[in-house]
C-alpha cells in the first residue's frame, strides 16, 4: 500500500543537484562537508603546523550550490572574498564507520569545486573562537562543475585562474589526507549518505577575487568550475 504524500505549509524547496558527465539525469546533492586544511603549503600559509592536525570539518547547505558559468552578486558583508580551489566527491551510499580500505566503493564520481570564503569574517570568528560559518556558509558559496562519474581517484594539477592567471596550482597528490581516510574518518563523526559532497580542501595560493572578475578551477581530465562575480 502506497503511503499518501504529506501536506506542507509552504512549497517545499528545490533539489540541489549538479550535471553528470553524459548523462541527462542529475546528481542530487544532500550536504557539503568540507576538509580544512588539507595541502600543507596551504596549512602553512594559514599559519598552521600541517604535521600536527587529524583531519577538521566543517560544512555548507545544498542551496549554497553555484554550477559552472553562472554570474552571482558579489556577497554581502565582506571586503576579502576569497577562492579555493578544491576536489569535490560525490557519494553513492553512505555509512558510518567506513574503512578506508573500502570507501571507494561508497564514491558516485568527481567534479572541480570552489570553496568561496569571506576570509575577513572568518578571521574575526577565529579570533573571537566562534563558528565559521558566517565566513564559509554563505549564499553562492560552493561553485561546483560537472559530476564525472568514476570510483578513481583523479590524479594530476588542481589550479586556479582569476581572469586568466593562475593563482592556486599544486598536484592532488599533495592532500595530507586522501580520499579514502577522509571518507573513513568522516563517517566516524557522521553517518554518511547518498548525495551527500566533501570538498577535500586546497592548496596554497588562496587569494581574493573582486567585483567583475572570472574565477576558473581547473582539474587535469575534468570539466572545470567557472564563476563570475557581478
Amino acid at each position: 500500500m502506497t503511503e499518501p504524500k504529506p501536506d506542507f505549509v509552504l512549497p517545499c524547496p528545490p533539489q540541489p543537484s549538479l550535471p553528470v558527465a553524459g548523462q541527462a539525469a542529475r546528481f542530487p546533492v544532500r550536504r557539503i562537508f568540507c576538509v580544512g586544511r588539507n595541502y600543507a603549503e596551504h596549512a602553512r600559509e594559514m599559519g598552521h603546523d600541517p604535521e600536527a592536525e587529524p583531519p577538521f570539518f566543517f560544512t555548507k547547505p545544498g542551496d549554497a550550490i553555484v554550477q559552472h558559468g553562472a554570474t552571482i552578486p558579489f556577497p554581502p558583508a565582506t571586503a576579502d572574498l576569497h577562492h579555493e580551489a578544491e576536489l569535490v566527491v560525490c557519494l553513492a551510499t553512505g555509512g558510518a564507520d567506513i574503512p578506508a580500505e573500502g570507501a571507494l566503493a561508497h564514491v558516485y564520481g568527481y567534479a572541480t569545486g570552489n570553496d568561496l570564503t569571506r576570509r575577513d569574517l572568518q578571521a574575526l570568528a577565529k579570533q573571537a573562537r566562534r563558528p565559521w560559518d558566517m565566513g564559509k556558509a554563505f549564499d553562492n558559496s560552493a561553485v561546483i562543475g560537472t559530476v564525472h562519474p568514476g570510483r578513481d581517484v583523479p590524479k594530476g594539477r588542481i589550479r586556479c585562474r582569476v581572469d586568466g592567471k593562475v593563482t592556486q596550482d599544486a598536484d592532488l597528490a599533495e592532500m595530507i589526507w586522501d580520499v579514502p581516510h577522509i571518507i573513513a574518518f568522516l563517517s566516524r563523526m557522521v553517518t554518511l549518505a547518498p548525495g551527500d559532497l566533501i570538498m577535500t580542501g586546497t592548496p596554497a595560493g588562496v587569494g581574493p577575487v573582486t567585483r567583475g572578475q572570472t574565477c576558473t578551477v581547473e582539474i587535469d581530465g575534468m570539466a572545470p568550475a567557472t564563476v563570475t562575480l557581478g
